[in-house]
């Protein structure tokens, strides 16, 4: 008997590991319409073509809504199937903002954890390498390490993503 979807999977991978991609076909194996609660800025030409590239590859199913800070909320009020790309952009963002980093993280862990699902969110790894020179890197480092540990705990499945290949991590119970 196969097991059911999971209602919350966490993706992590490294830049260019195909994570958005692949969140992206988990989240259209379930009906649309789809949401995908995008947290990038465009502060630069590179940035807007990045952003340009996720946008052209989607289906016309999707809606997309901006969140570079209010992501608990969005999380919150959302209904069906939701993408959340990316969680390393968004702490970025409140980093930057100077907001309570760990207060935000809390929020969005409760939030994925009462959403109804399906809930797929994106996150770059980047604690596999050298320790950051800075104390802003390491901050940055750190509090990506304890989010994403914090969703992993929350999460039905994890997958990590490597070379475009998906490596489950943890699986639906």
């Amino acid at each position: 008997m196969p097991s059911p979807a999971p209602r919350m999977t966490l993706v992590l991978g490294g830049a260019r590991s195909g994570k958005s991609r692949h969140a992206e076909a988990l989240i259209e194996a379930r009906p649309a319409p789809w949401l995908y609660l995008a947290t990038a800025q465009a502060y630069d030409d590179e940035m807007r073509e990045r952003i340009a590239i996720h946008r052209e590859r989607r289906s016309g199913g999707w809606i997309t809504q901006d969140v570079p800070l209010r992501l608990p909320e969005a999380v919150s009020a959302a209904r069906g199937p939701v993408l959340v790309d990316c969680l390393t952009l968004w702490l970025t963002n409140l980093i930057l903002s100077e907001a309570d980093v760990p207060a935000a993280s809390r929020a969005l862990v409760a939030a994925c954890a009462e959403a109804p699902g399906p809930l797929v969110l994106v996150g770059n790894e980047v604690g596999l390498g050298i320790v950051p020179d800075n104390a802003l890197a390491r901050r940055f480092r750190d509090e990506a390490g304890r989010l994403h540990q914090a969703l992993a705990a929350a999460a039905d499945a994890v997958i990590f993503m490597v070379a475009g290949l998906p490596m489950t991590v943890k699986e639906p119970r």
